[in-house]
C-alpha cells in the first residue's frame, strides 16, 4: 500500500484477521472485516462531500464508531481529524472549528441544537453530519448512516506517510485559548507501539473504550493499540459506575483505561468484590498518582494495575509504572516507555542528579510535531527535539519519576486538564466580577478542584452560586470552579501580576497540601 498512516491499518487487518470482532457497541458486534469496508464507504462519504488531502473533519461527539469510522477514513483520504471536547459549550466549540479551519463536521446525538447553532456562526464548515438521529435539534444535519450506506466501499490508496498529520487535538492553553497538538501518523504509531510492549497487549485483547476518544489516553492508550493488535475495542459512550462494571463483566473485558475517580467509583459499587472479574488482566491508569489503598483494592482483585504519566503532546506514551512495582514505588509515573526518552533538567538543560527537582523534558518519535498554527507557542515548547512538559519532577536512584508539582498553573480534576487562564477570562466577562483568580486546591473525591477568588464590580452581590450559574453557560461543567471566594483586593507583585503562591497559601493549609 501506498499508505503508510492509521487509514491503512483497517486494510491490513482486513487481510490478516477478517473475521474476528473489532468493535463492540451497545450489542452490535462488528469484525474487522466490517469495519475495513465501513472506513472505505466514510472515506468515500467524506470525499463526495469534497473532503481532500489536508482538509479538517471534526468529531463532536460522545464515544460512537462514527468516531473510529471518521478518524481512519481522515487516515485513508490524508485529511486531518479533529476531535473536540464532546463537554464544550458552542463558544467553545466554535473556536476549536474556526482555528483548526474544519469543514466537515460529523456530530453525535447529544449535539444536534448545539449544531443548529453553529451552523450560522461557523460558515467554514460546509457540511454537518449527525452520526445517528439527534436527541434534539439537528434537522438540517445530513444523515451518516446514509451517507456510508450510499457510499461505494472502493479503497482509496492516498500516499500518506508517517510525517503527514493525522488529528490536531486541542489542549486548552495558559493563555486561556486551547492549542491544537499536531499529532503526525508516526507520532500516534510510535506511541502505539509503546503502549503494546509496555502493556503486552494481544490479539486477543477485549479493551473496555471507557475513556472519552477525545482525550488522547482514551484514543491512544489502548484503544487504537487493541486495534492495531487486532483484538476488540468495547466502546461504551460514556462512563456510568454500575453499567461499566456490568459490561466489564459480560463483555469479558481483558483491559481498560482510566484516571483515578473513574477506578474509585467503579470499586465503590456493592458487588465490585463479588462479581467475576476473572477474564480482567490489567487496568491502565493516569491523570494523577494511585492513592495506595485503592491501588491495593484493585490488586487484591487479582488484577495488575499499570500506571503511566505522559500528555496530548507525546500522544500519550512517556513513562510508566509496572505493576509489580507499584506499591514500592507508590507515588512515582515510573519509568520512561521503550521508544521515549524521559530527563529531569535545569533551566540551563543539564540533567538533574537524584532527589533534585527540575522540569520534565520528553523526546521521542511519538512527540508532536508542533501546535497548529502557533509557531511562537511550539518553539516555546520544543527546544532540541525535546518536548519541554511544565511539570516539575525528580527521579530516585533507580530512575524512577515522581511529577513534585507543575511549574504552569494547570489543574487536574477527575483527570480533566482545566486550566486557570482560561477560566479566568470567563470570570472576567461576568459584569459583577471586578478581578479574578483561580488555583486548585485538593479534593478528596477529584483529587483537585477549582477555586475562584473573586473582586466583586462596586455595588454587586457577593453570591458564589449566581457566579456558578454564570459560568456554565460559558464553560464545560468540569472548568466551572467548585468553590468562590470573594476579597476586597487581590494580592499582586510590583508589577501588578496576581501573587498566586499567596493565595495558596492562605487557602491551601499545609495539611491538605499534596504531597
Amino acid at each position: 500500500m501506498r499508505n503508510a498512516g492509521l487509514g491503512s491499518w483497517p486494510e491490513r487487518r482486513l487481510r490478516i484477521s477478517p473475521r474476528k470482532p473489532a468493535i463492540w457497541f451497545e450489542g452490535t458486534t462488528t469484525t474487522h472485516g466490517e469495519f475495513a469496508h465501513r472506513v472505505r464507504r466514510a472515506a468515500a462519504a467524506l470525499d463526495a462531500l469534497g473532503v481532500a488531502r489536508g482538509d479538517r473533519v471534526a468529531w463532536f461527539g460522545a464515544n460512537h464508531p462514527a468516531a473510529l469510522e471518521t478518524l481512519y477514513a481522515c487516515g485513508q483520504l490524508g485529511a486531518i481529524w479533529v476531535p473536540v471536547n464532546a463537554r464544550f459549550t458552542a463558544p467553545e466549540a466554535r473556536y476549536v472549528l474556526e482555528h483548526s479551519g474544519a469543514t466537515v463536521v460529523v456530530h453525535g446525538r447529544e449535539h444536534g441544537t448545539t449544531a443548529d447553532t453553529l451552523r450560522a456562526q461557523v460558515p467554514a464548515v460546509r457540511h454537518w453530519a449527525a452520526a445517528e438521529p439527534p436527541l434534539e435539534g439537528g434537522a438540517d444535519s445530513l444523515d451518516w448512516q446514509r451517507l456510508l450506506a450510499d457510499a461505494e466501499p472502493v479503497l482509496r490508496d492516498e500516499p500518506v506517510t508517517l510525517d503527514d498529520v493525522c488529528l490536531i487535538m486541542y489542549t486548552s492553553g495558559t493563555t486561556g485559548r486551547p492549542k491544537g497538538a499536531t499529532l503526525t501518523h508516526g507520532n500516534m504509531t510510535w506511541s502505539c507501539m509503546n503502549q503494546i510492549l509496555g502493556f503486552d497487549f494481544t490479539p486477543d485483547e477485549r479493551t473496555l473504550g471507557l475513556a472519552p476518544l477525545f482525550h488522547i489516553g482514551g484514543l491512544n492508550g489502548t484503544l487504537n493499540p487493541t486495534l492495531l493488535r487486532g483484538g476488540c475495542v468495547v466502546l461504551v459512550r460514556g462512563f456510568d459506575p454500575p453499567a461499566t462494571l456490568r459490561v466489564v463483566v459480560e463483555q469479558r473485558v481483558t483491559s481498560f483505561f482510566a484516571v483515578p475517580t473513574m477506578l474509585d467509583a467503579i470499586s465503590r459499587q456493592p458487588d465490585f468484590h463479588t462479581v467475576d472479574l476473572s477474564a480482567l488482566r490489567t487496568i491502565g491508569a493516569a491523570g494523577a498518582p494511585l492513592p495506595l489503598p485503592l491501588l491495593r483494592t484493585w490488586l487484591d482483585r487479582g488484577i495488575t494495575v499499570q500506571q503511566a504519566y505522559g500528555m496530548t503532546e507525546s500522544a500519550p506514551a512517556g513513562t510508566a509504572l509496572d505493576s509489580a512495582d507499584a506499591v514500592a514505588k507508590v507515588g512515582s509515573a515510573g519509568r520512561s516507555q521503550f521508544f521515549v526518552d524521559v530527563r529531569v533538567v535545569r533551566p540551563d538543560g543539564t540533567e538533574c542528579d537524584p532527589g533534585e527537582i527540575g522540569e520534565v523534558v520528553l523526546s521521542g518519535p511519538n512527540i508532536m510535531a508542533g501546535y497548529w498554527n502557533a509557531p511562537e507557542a511550539t518553539a516555546a515548547a520544543i527546544v532540541d527535539g525535546w518536548y519541554h512538559s511544565g511539570d516539575a519532577g525528580s527521579t530516585d536512584e533507580d530512575g524512577y519519576l515522581y511529577i513534585r508539582d507543575r511549574y504552569k498553573d494547570m489543574i487536574i480534576s477527575g483527570g480533566e486538564n482545566v486550566y486557570p487562564a482560561e477560566v479566568e477570562s470567563a470570570l472576567l466577562e461576568l459584569p459583577d466580577v471586578l478581578e479574578a483568580a483561580v488555583i486548585g486546591v485538593p479534593d478528596a473525591r477529584w483529587g483537585e478542584v477549582g477555586l475562584a477568588v473573586v473582586v466583586p464590580a462596586p455595588g454587586s452581590a457577593e453570591d458564589p452560586e449566581a457566579i456558578r450559574t454564570a459560568l456554565r453557560a460559558r464553560l464545560a461543567g468540569f472548568k466551572v470552579p467548585r468553590h468562590v471566594e470573594f476579597v476586597a483586593e487581590l494580592p499582586k507583585t510590583a508589577t501588578g501580576k496576581i501573587r498566586k503562591p499567596d493565595l495558596r497559601d492562605r487557602y491551601v493549609t499545609p495539611e491538605e497540601t499534596p504531597a
